[in-house]
């Protein structure tokens, strides 16, 4: 299993007002906007993302890292396997991923996906 990108999501009231502090004080633009999660995205390196959340739309937590690997299955089987608690199920999702959410042992919920391809 490989991870692919790691982006930080950070929890804010206001999508808009914290979307605008990132783009100008770092120039970032957004990538993805889907109303109650915002992507940012360094233009130059475009893997350099930021996520913002007011919730998560299908889970009861906003995670603090999201954690895109090759194949999710096989992470949620090794997480299961260690005896990780599974925070939100593995799921597909409407808007193309496929995910589950887990807490690690210092207690941080950490989305783990891959999108459906």
């Amino acid at each position: 299993m490989t991870v692919n990108r790691i982006v930080p999501d950070l929890q804010a009231a206001d999508l808009h007002a914290s979307a605008t502090f990132y783009r100008q004080m770092l120039g970032m633009e957004i990538v993805m906007d889907h109303g109650w999660i915002v992507t940012l995205a360094d233009p130059d390196r475009p893997e350099n993302q930021l996520s913002l959340m007011t919730h998560d739309e299908s889970a009861s937590v906003v995670p603090v890292a999201s954690l895109e690997v090759d194949d999710v299955d096989a992470a949620y089987q090794a997480a299961r396997a260690a005896g990780a608690e599974i925070v939100h199920e593995l799921t597909e999702e409407p808007w193309g991923v496929r995910r589950f959410f887990v807490r690690d042992p210092a207690g941080h919920v950490v989305n783990i996906l891959s999108h459906n391809r």
